[in-house]
């Protein structure tokens, strides 16, 4: 695992390089980044201007819904994204080319074209994150909760990133598809659960736990009860079902591999 890390880094520090190379071009896409991703709560500001509240919560508790889950987000997109295109690299050969190099492929696929730029959706997500939790009646158990969260959510949206590329293994393209669940997910999570039916939330529970990357921690952590009257454990299970699913993401990852026959590129 060590290793692996270590090869994540100077794979990803390469592209850091090639990208500071044009210092010019790189500000003006993460400043464009920043902005673009900023939209969204600018977008729920202006909605939350015209209502006192948005399904029983004020916008300070939606703005922390919408941090952590845009942390998860940022987190897994800024190390992992670039596995979205597993499709394209198959196409090209270029997953032949990474298969004859002694280096992890699942590494040099997630750190191809590592992109710094998105260290601003870390940041526009980190201030929302900070403002809201700067109304939060923190205590010990809340601040641990709070991490757990946020490092939960990362494995949460990672695993969705990688399980969900697999399926590239099988067919021409299906980034649309993954897309999604992936920043389908995350637009679904930057709102309370109680604007949505329970049948839904059920599902985002259960079937697809995209709920415990901010909904149910955030409960705990806001001193909500849960508006479905699910149980309270739930609210301390994130950890669970992101170690789940990251074990579901590594099979599909094992089992797409050993189905790829080359391009024959």
């Amino acid at each position: 695992m060590a290793d692996a890390v270590v090869d994540y880094c100077r794979i990803a520090s390469l592209w850091v390089r090639a990208s500071m190379a044009y210092p010019a071009s790189f500000w003006m896409m993460a400043v464009g980044s920043f902005l673009m991703t900023g939209l969204d709560f600018v977008a729920i500001w202006v909605l939350l201007r015209n209502v006192d509240d948005l399904g029983g919560f004020s916008l300070t508790e939606i703005g922390f819904l919408y941090g952590a889950t845009g942390l998860g987000i940022a987190f897994a997109d800024l190390c992992v994204g670039r596995v979205e295109r597993l499709g394209q690299m198959i196409r090209t050969g270029r997953l032949d080319t990474m298969m004859t190099k002694p280096v992890p492929l699942l590494v040099q696929v997630c750190a191809d074209e590592f992109a710094p730029r998105r260290f601003a959706r870390v940041l526009q997500s980190s201030l929302v994150f900070v403002w809201a939790a700067t109304y939060v009646d923190w205590t010990l158990p809340r601040a641990l909760v709070a991490v757990e969260m946020v490092v939960s959510g990362s494995v949460i949206f990672f695993s969705l990133f990688v399980g969900l590329a697999c399926v590239q293994f099988w067919t021409a393209d299906s980034t649309e598809v993954a897309n999604a669940f992936t920043y389908g997910g995350n637009q679904v999570t930057q709102f309370p659960m109680s604007v949505f039916p329970q049948e839904i939330v059920k599902a985002l529970t259960f079937v697809l736990p995209i709920a415990f990357v901010n909904w149910y921690p955030a409960l705990f952590i806001l001193g909500r009860d849960d508006p479905f009257g699910l149980p309270e454990w739930l609210q301390l299970a994130s950890p669970v079902a992101a170690a789940l699913f990251l074990g579901a993401a590594a099979l599909a990852w094992r089992v797409g591999v050993r189905h790829y026959r080359s391009t024959g590129s």
